[in-house]
Order: structure tokens, then sequence, then C-alpha cells
């Protein structure tokens, strides 16, 4: 029996490594397969179609220029990397996760988790010490540690309990939480997560954390909001003092172009108008914004902005309004 498991641990140590060159180089001669292999053609063809059967696509040609190649397929099967080639990729990817890629950032952390999950641990140093050399500019979110966003992406992942400290109030408070989803703005990173000790769902800034830590207790997933939108609804409005609602008169997309989706909530409303919903600590802030969109709109929520707009009208109106002549003045 011994020899038997030698002999197919020999087999898929060889077919691994005939699925690195693969991966190297784009086409490859059976003999020249063979010498590197130390097998014969013959075995060669078997150790192909073996990974053929794994769902890697390697096509053989015939002739001059022909031999194997490794193909684009249907599914992204693993793929081999040596050390220089998993510490590059793990740095592209905290880039990405940062946000120097647009839109790259939810996929690039998910990526870095898997990678994470299998990097060797005589890598991880000069991860995270060429990580240090990472930087970006212009309008890139706010720095966090690549660390704690992969602690959280985990246990999101694996649904188990998260801690960390967090300010509210003034203070530092240690928070409890069963977390969802990470949640990346034009600007930030967030934590979706159920607030064990307040009993609901609450919204976290990850750049705002510390000691964060994922923990052993596995929960039950409860039924959950949709993430990118209860965390945009909470950044653009819940947070404030004041909300408001309006009706605008130009296409959700025209109006998205023209708010940053940390500034406001745009809802399609059909026949080319949308509606806004954002907040601000005083409602004349809101309104001035909406206003210097330059498109019609109608206020719907709150009843009182409806009578600040009036107000605001007058006064516009009677600043606009032609000086009153000054009577000449006669000698006496």
């Amino acid at each position: 029996m011994d020899g038997v498991r030698d002999e197919e641990l020999g087999t898929t140590e060889r077919v691994l490594t005939l699925l690195g060159l693969l991966q190297r180089r784009r086409v490859w001669t059976g003999p020249g397969l063979a010498e590197r292999l130390g097998v014969t053609p013959r075995t060669v063809r078997r150790d192909v179609e073996r990974l053929r059967t794994l769902g890697y696509p390697v096509h053989a040609g015939q002739g001059v220029g022909g031999g194997y190649r490794l193909g684009p397929g249907q599914e992204l099967p693993p793929l081999l990397l040596d050390d220089q080639e998993a510490i590059a990729t793990a740095v592209s990817l905290l880039a990405g996760a940062g946000g120097a890629v647009a839109g790259a950032g939810d996929a690039a952390l998910q990526a870095l988790a898997k990678l994470d999950q299998v990097l060797p641990a005589r890598l991880r140093h000069e991860v995270r010490a060429l990580s240090g050399s990472v930087e970006f500019f212009g309008q890139g979110r706010t720095p966090v540690d690549p660390e704690v966003l992969m602690k959280l992406a985990r246990a999101c992942r694996d649904e188990v309990e998260a801690g960390f400290d967090y300010p509210s109030g003034g203070e530092v408070q240690s928070r409890r939480v069963e977390p969802y989803r990470l949640v990346a703005s034009d600007r930030r990173w967030y934590l979706l997560a159920y607030d064990l000790d307040r009993d609901d769902w609450r919204t976290f800034r990850v750049d705002r954390m510390t000691d964060a830590s994922a923990r052993t207790w596995r929960f039950r997933p409860r039924e959950a909001p949709d993430a990118a939108t209860y965390v945009q609804e909470g950044v653009a409005s819940r947070v404030y003092s004041h909300q408001a609602r309006f009706l605008v008169h130009a296409p959700a997309e025209t109006v998205r172009a023209q708010i940053p989706a940390s500034a406001a909530v745009v809802r399609p409303r059909g026949s080319g108008r949308c509606e806004v919903l954002s907040g601000a600590e005083r409602l004349d802030a809101v309104l001035m914004h909406v206003l210097l969109l330059g498109h019609a709109f109608e206020v719907l929520d709150p009843p009182e902005l409806g009578e600040r707009c009036r107000e605001l009208a007058e006064r516009l109106l009677a600043a606009g309004a032609p000086p009153a002549p000054v009577p000449d003045k006669q000698e006496p």
C-alpha cells in the first residue's frame, strides 16, 4: 500500500509541475516537457489528460510550431505562483483594495482574502513591508490597515463574531458584532454588522477601528438589508441631523454624475426624473446643493423645507428687483 501511495504522490507532484510549466510558457513541445519532467512523451500525454479532466483546457498542436498550450476555459482554474509572483500579486491586490483602480476595491479584497488564506508564513512579512511602500494620490479612499480589512473579510466569510474599539459620543467603546459585509464607497471602507450590544444593524468606518480581531464564536446569519444600499443611505443621510427628499426633473444617470455617492442616494423615478435623498446639519445646505444642480425639482420631505423654499424665493426676487428710482434733490 505504501508503494501505491508513493506512486500517487509522485504522479500528483508531476502533474502540478506540468501545470506550472504550462502557465510559465505559452507553448511547450512534447519532448521538451518530457525532458523537464524526466518522463517519456507518453507519460506527458497521460498527465495532459489528467489536467483536462480537472478542467484545464490544454490544447495540442501538430507540425512545426505545434505543441502543448494552456488555453482559456469557461471557469478560472487555480493558478500556481512562485514566491515572487505571490508577493507581487498580493501587493497589487492591496493597491486595488486601497482604491487605486476605480471599481476594483471589492473584488481585490475578496481575492486578497483568498490569497492570504494560503500564503506561506515566510512571505507574509515581505507582503507587509512592500504594502507599506504603496501610496495613493487624487480621489483615493481614506487609508486603512490592510490586515484589518483581511481580518474583517475573513470574519464575514467564516460567519464568526468580530470585536474592535470604536469612537462614539466622545469616547472609545468596545464593540461586539456579527460582521455581514464590507462596503467600499468612493472615499472610505465601511463594515455593515449586527451590533450585539445594541441589538440592531450598524455601519462602522474601518479607518476608525482599533484593536480589531475575529473571534471563534460562529453565528447564524440574520435576515440582512442590502449592504450597499443600507451603507449608502446611512452615510448620505442617516448620520445627519436633518434628512430631505427631492423629486428632480432629470434622469438618474445625469444626477448621479453630479453628486458623489457618499453625498446622496439617487433613485430613478421614470419619465426622466429621479428621487434624491440626502442629509445635512442645516437644511439650507442640502437645499442649496440640489438647487445648484441646475434642474427643476420639488421638495418631497420634510414639509417645512417647502416653506423655506418660498422664504428664500422671496428674498431672491427682492434681491433681483430693479432698484427704486432716487428722486432728484431740488434746490430750496
